[in-house]
């Protein structure tokens, strides 16, 4: 007799995103060569301290925006997608 299971598709599973993206990924090896936080000490200035909206961290966005070079992701709204998607880009 044929049978689905089908409510195993609601049952939680807990999944470390660490074990989903390989070691030897190109984007963990930046990372671990590459100190990053010069750029927030770079950007410091350009933002004012108690006018305005909350900035995107000037970190993340130069990385994101490094991705899409390295990625050959010419489009801004397309390199946001990716990132959604792809684990490997967070």
């Amino acid at each position: 007799m044929f049978r689905t299971n089908t409510s195993r598709e609601f049952q939680p599973e807990v999944v470390n995103i660490e074990d989903l993206v390989p070691q030897d990924h190109l984007l963990r090896k930046i990372n671990e060569t590459i100190d990053f936080s010069f750029i927030a000490e770079k950007c410091r200035p350009l933002y004012c301290k108690d006018n305005g909206r909350p900035c995107i961290d000037p970190v993340m966005l130069f990385k994101m925006l490094l991705i899409g070079y390295l990625y050959g992701i010419r489009s801004e709204r397309r390199l946001i997608e990716e990132i959604r998607v792809n684990i490997a880009y967070r």
